[in-house]
């Protein structure tokens, strides 16, 4: 029974989805990726809320792709594979790219409470932003819970953010693991070990596309 019910459940945000995603976002990123692979997959599911947090509440219009209603995105200058929209998910998060761009790596992984900034407020007219520089995060990387990382910042491929930690500079070497305020790198990782996503596609789909990921 609990089956059928989750089969049925399922169904409906499936059906819902292809109907209201058509008209809400980009054929750049709907319905692609593995987030949307089957009528099963996870994606689907996401579509309902942002739609009801748009029409209620004005979240996200203009965005073309799906947002949780808890994260907050200013600017829509952000470049990011179709296979990790799971990022616009994480609750509490914040992604402010008016003057400058974000570019998030393939396979790049954001906890909830990451602020990702690419200006700030002009010390002497708070009314102005100042300072615009991109942000960019490698593939691999892992930015954990309530980090924040400031314009300019630059993190490698498999960088890992400690949660908490104020990244202020760039770790363009990337392989590494940094904490702190302001961060520092604290390890370096052994580079050999690592998996890397888009030299081994079938992986990915081994590793999400399966129920248990479900």
């Amino acid at each position: 029974m609990n089956r059928i019910r989750k089969g049925i459940r399922k169904l409906y945000y499936y059906l819902m989805g292809c109907i209201l995603g058509r008209f809400m976002y980009s054929k750049t990123y709907f319905p692609k990726g593995r987030w949307f692979a089957t009528w099963k997959s996870q994606g689907w599911e996401w579509i309902i809320p942002d739609f009801w947090s748009r029409v209620f509440w004005g979240h996200h219009r203009g965005i073309k792709w799906p947002v949780s209603p808890y994260i907050k995105i200013g600017g829509r200058n952000i470049v990011f594979d179709v296979d990790d929209l799971n990022n616009f998910q994480s609750n509490n998060c914040y992604f402010q790219s008016y003057d400058a761009n974000i570019e998030i790596g393939h396979g790049t992984y954001i906890a909830p409470g990451v602020g990702i900034i690419t200006s700030n407020h002009d010390v002497y007219d708070l009314t102005q932003r100042s300072g615009a520089a991109d942000v960019v995060i490698g593939k691999g990387c892992w930015v954990g819970m309530n980090s924040i990382l400031l314009p300019g910042v630059e993190l490698g491929d498999h960088t890992i953010v400690g949660a908490g930690a104020v990244v202020t500079h760039s770790f363009p070497q990337g392989y590494c693991m940094v904490a702190g305020n302001p961060a520092k790198m604290i390890k370096e990782l052994d580079r050999t070990r690592f998996t890397e996503y888009n030299d081994d596609r079938n992986l990915v789909k081994k590793i999400y596309y399966n129920d248990s990921f479900e």
